[in-house]
């Protein structure tokens, strides 16, 4: 088996001063990639700043024989993310490889959440994934050559004490597919991973229940591989969702049941409920890729069950 590397290639990693994105960081480093560091050194719920979690994970990577350098910008921001972008291009003279891994994370009870913290997880994990792609999309453009990778989570999945943070997550899912489909022409290839990793906001969603149980599985280090395989010029696919971590490593998707399609347009509640069965149906599902594919399929299926009398 070949052993892959990133030689010559320039990667951004986001929120990388610390837990996953420093594992990803510095996963890249090792395997060649010069990387670019960037952290703005807030606190986990978001705020304030320190130059000292992305310098120190830099100072790690640089012990190590590899290459990198430290950025601060407030990838919130599009001003902050086209400067991390603009500094990336000047020290390395390219970019090939995008990382959003920067978020933030609390725990919240409905209906006490409020429309300013569901707005403060989108700024930050839907728009700074958003301004960060979009600084780097005409640079990979214009190489003819991309890998993105989105950071999504599996509370995007539902849970009752992640409103704010599932449902932003839940949006970079909706980025990510995307930013796949326009990128797919140009050479540019985007994915999502929702990471299975013990960091600082899983301890914090802990509330008072003490420190949790040290589990070497849970280390931040093993969703790094399957990132830096969707990081890869080899990386085989697009617009897929992956969950890493814990020694897992496995594909989400998103689906549709074969469904009932009824014999003329006279639809009644009664009859919907008549079927509900075959809606419910799991015994045959149909992978949702795209729009366009999937209102194609449904198209298909429907046209196999035509119209009854004249209708």
């Amino acid at each position: 088996m070949d052993t892959l590397r990133f030689d010559d290639r320039v990667a951004i990693v986001t929120g990388a001063g610390r837990g996953i994105g420093r594992a990803h960081a510095e996963l890249l480093a090792a395997r060649g990639a010069k990387v670019v560091v960037n952290d703005v050194g807030g606190a986990m719920a978001g705020g304030g700043a320190d130059t000292a979690p992305a310098a120190e994970t830099v100072e790690a990577i640089r012990a190590a024989g590899g290459v990198a350098q430290a950025d601060a910008s407030d990838i919130s921001t599009p001003r902050g993310a086209d400067l991390l972008v603009r500094q990336t291009v000047d020290a390395f003279g390219r970019v090939d490889i995008l990382v959003n891994n920067a978020g933030i994370y609390t725990v919240d009870a409905f209906p006490d959440l409020d429309l300013a913290e569901l707005q403060r997880h989108f700024a930050v994990h839907v728009g700074g994934s958003f301004n960060v792609t979009r600084a780097c999309w005409p640079h990979m453009v214009a190489a003819g050559y991309g890998r993105i990778v989105m950071t999504s989570s599996t509370g995007a999945l539902g849970s009752s004490s992640l409103t704010a943070y599932g449902s932003a997550k839940a949006g970079v899912i909706g980025l990510g597919r995307a930013l796949a489909m326009a990128g797919d022409a140009l050479g540019i290839r985007v994915n999502v991973v929702a990471p299975m990793a013990m960091t600082r906001m899983m301890d914090a969603g802990r509330g008072d229940r003490g420190e949790p149980p040290r589990n070497p599985a849970r280390d931040p280090a093993l969703v790094s591989p399957l990132v830096a395989v969707l990081s890869h010029e080899s990386c085989p696919s697009t617009g897929e969702m992956y969950l890493s971590g814990m020694r897992r490593y496995a594909r989400i998707f998103l689906a549709e049941t074969e469904g009932y399609v009824h014999p003329d347009l006279d639809v009644t509640m009664e009859d919907i409920t008549a079927n509900w069965a075959a809606i419910e149906d799991l015994s045959q599902q149909h992978v949702v890729r795209d729009t366009m594919s999937w209102s194609a399929g449904n198209e298909e299926r429907i046209a196999r069950r035509p119209l009854s009398g004249d209708a």
